[in-house]
């Protein structure tokens, strides 16, 4: 997110992840209003320059943040947790191991 310096690029990206989050309809959501709105609000022209906008690109970014990492947490909530109770062997292979076997080359009973 270093690159994301222009605020024009911060809302696309926020407008994405809304997106993600919402589907289809997203531009009729609230949220897609509000963050609009905000933006255009603290649009600087070229006659004045606002240290509000820099808080207000600063708090855009902090918000952009929190929407990435809700989606990513939710995408691997889903990975791990939505499956339900798992066995011993594919709680090992998830994590690249393998469970040991008996001499004669039966693996564990179950």
């Amino acid at each position: 997110m270093a690159s994301l310096n222009s605020p024009l690029r911060v809302c696309r990206s926020i407008l994405r992840e809304l997106r993600a989050l919402k589907g289809p309809e997203y531009k009729q959501t609230m949220a897609y209003n509000y963050v609009l709105e905000q933006f255009r609000k603290n649009q600087v022209t070229g006659e004045r320059y606002c240290r509000a906008q820099q808080e207000a690109l600063h708090s855009s970014l902090t918000y952009l943040c929190l929407l990435s990492s809700t989606r990513q947490h939710m995408a691997l909530h889903n990975l791990y947790h939505a499956k339900g109770e798992i066995s011993a062997e594919d709680a090992a292979g998830l994590v690249g191991l393998r469970l040991p076997t008996q001499p004669g080359g039966k693996g564990w009973e179950k």
